[in-house]
């Protein structure tokens, strides 16, 4: 297996609910020449149509494929991808190799525009959902990992956009407009590679 430069972790990249992890091309990139072996799965062809336990299933099936079982990874989640990646941390034991988590736009606390679209991964990311109260309840176990959570009070697609904001960890606010903006802007990217460079 590729390793980074400088023994770095792994990072893995888990894409969201409108597009696969081509979403990822520029970040994946600019990661990629500064150093880190980087990896973007892709959710099963109908993931839109399944529960976020189940993709966190397929997140947590794939790193146990890629990586032996005392590699340590960073994880860095997109929108619904981060409720993905929390899922797989505080559900099914990723806690105990992930040593950094990237937030970006995710709907932590719901996003209302969720209501516009009935799939099971939308009834899940509404405000005040089943998932969300559960996953919530706790949220201080991340403390674990090292936590960066990129938000944008310009959103529109994370209503409200503070709904992106945790209790726990390091938060960054981006002056980006538009969610679709967040994986590729240059102050995102490079807030992501800074929070990948956070030393342990």
């Amino acid at each position: 297996m590729p390793r980074s430069q400088d023994n770095r972790p792994p990072v893995v990249l888990v894409h969201g609910f409108f597009i696969n992890s081509v979403v990822f091309r520029r970040l994946a990139a600019d990661l990629t020449a500064k150093g880190w072996s980087v990896h973007t799965p892709d959710f099963a062809a109908n993931y839109r149509h399944i529960g976020l336990e189940e993709l966190a299933a397929q997140l947590a099936d794939y790193i146990e494929k890629t990586f032996p079982p005392s590699q340590p990874i960073d994880l860095v989640g997109l929108s619904m991808g981060g409720l993905v990646a929390r899922y797989y941390l505080q559900r099914l034991s990723g806690i105990d190799r992930v040593q950094r988590f990237v937030s970006i736009s995710v709907p932590h606390h719901g996003t209302w525009m969720a209501h516009l679209i009935p799939s099971l991964p939308c009834v899940q990311m509404r405000p005040h959902s089943e998932f969300l109260r559960n996953l919530n309840q706790d949220v201080a176990m991340l403390a674990r990992v090292n936590l960066t959570y990129l938000w944008t009070p310009w959103d529109f697609i994370i209503v409200p956009a503070s709904s992106s904001i945790l209790p726990v960890g390091t938060g960054v606010r981006l002056p980006i407009v538009t969610h679709a903006c967040m994986a590729r802007h240059p102050l995102s990217m490079a807030a992501v590679a800074d929070a990948l460079s956070v030393p342990l």
